[in-house]
């Protein structure tokens, strides 16, 4: 009997462990020996979480890397699905791939590693550069002075023919910031973490009004030129209340501009145009809630749905999903047209809202 209830208790503690040790999350770095790899998928050993599988979507999208794999490889992956429907938990090589290379850029900007890059091409505002496979924008501003185009009228289109002599040429440069959502990095060819640069940050603090000149535009936000030695980047998503779909149509290089500081960090300064504007959905705090009918025009498709705007600045998000697939959603709501709406969310401090489509029952 005692042999019995030694047995009971043995098993229940392996079961009290198992379940203690957290299988891998969603978006989590796994590392484990390859132990089978067939035509269309591997299998990698998680040991003691069970095993890995790459395959369909996955596999096709890292098949550059699997060729090189072979049965006992450690490798790196991201865990796409902590477990699926055959109890595998599902992985993707292509996405560890890049969250090591952005680790790795992270990296570069602590050390202040400077890489010898080719210049790609060139536009107004800077340079366009490559590292890792990732598209990285050096500014004009950020140009040694043996680079930096020496045009005395300042006329763009000069600027833009100087800058232009520079491609296909090796540039040392190194990463002073980083735009995973975005898929860029920010390069420069000057050393930006001098004791001079932190004494010209002391001067700034969060909350600051500041003059400022555009210095670079480019397709996810502009450059400001606090003072000699010192830019700020305005995301895309700080210039306005409203959508902004190209910086360019918006603002000149050259422009003189307020704007405020909303962020210092890691020797970077960075600014917002929008927040000197008036917020356009304090006006509908109290006023519009969950179940309440408006009328809005669809203003941009994007992959989750429409974008449906009831004031300049104040859009919610029409998914596809209510109309069960996106190609229908596209054909019965046209951009630019005004349609019924009721709101499903409504969260104006968050600038959050959804809605769903009304029937027209005339």
């Amino acid at each position: 009997m005692k042999k019995d209830e030694n047995a009971s208790e043995n098993l229940m503690l392996k079961t009290i462990a198992e379940k203690s040790l957290e299988k891998p999350k969603v978006d989590q770095l796994v590392e484990g020996p390859v132990i089978l790899v067939k035509k269309s998928s591997v299998y990698v050993d998680l040991s003691p979480f069970g095993t890995g599988i790459i395959y369909g979507r996955e596999f096709i999208n890292a098949k550059d890397i699997i060729k090189k794999i072979s049965i006992g490889d450690s490798i790196k992956a991201k865990v796409v699905e902590s477990e699926n429907e055959n109890g595998y938990i599902e992985l993707s090589l292509k996405e560890a791939k890049q969250a090591l290379i952005w680790s790795e850029a992270e990296k570069a900007i602590k050390s202040k590693t400077i890489f010898s890059l080719e210049v790609k091409d060139a536009n107004k505002g800077g340079l366009i550069l490559e590292w890792q496979g990732i598209q990285g924008f050096l500014p004009a501003s950020q140009l040694k002075a043996e680079h930096y185009p020496r045009v005395l009228d300042s006329d763009k289109d000069k600027i833009l023919k100087e800058l232009k002599k520079l491609v296909g040429e090796s540039i040392s440069a190194m990463i002073i910031s980083t735009l995973p959502k975005e898929g860029k990095l920010i390069f420069s060819e000057k050393d930006n973490n001098t004791e001079e640069k932190k004494e010209i940050l002391s001067k700034y603090n969060i909350g600051d009004d500041v003059d400022c000149t555009i210095a670079g535009i480019v397709d996810f936000g502009v450059f400001l030129k606090l003072e000699n030695g010192l830019e700020g980047l305005v995301h895309i998503s700080e210039l306005d209340w409203g959508l902004v779909e190209d910086p360019r149509t918006m603002f000149k290089i050259g422009d003189k501009i307020k704007a405020k500081v909303i962020e210092i960090k890691e020797g970077k300064i960075s600014l917002s145009i929008k927040a000197l504007k008036e917020n356009p959905w304090k006006e509908f705090e109290g006023k519009l809630k969950k179940g309440d009918i408006i009328k809005g025009v669809v203003i941009k498709y994007n992959k989750h749905g429409a974008l449906v705007s009831i004031k300049e600045g104040v859009a919610g998000l029409v998914h596809n999903s209510t109309f069960g697939l996106e190609s229908k959603l596209r054909e019965k709501l046209e951009l630019g047209k005004n349609y019924n709406f009721q709101i499903t969310l409504f969260e104006p401090k968050e600038h959050k809202m959804t809605l769903i489509y009304l029937e027209d029952t005339k």
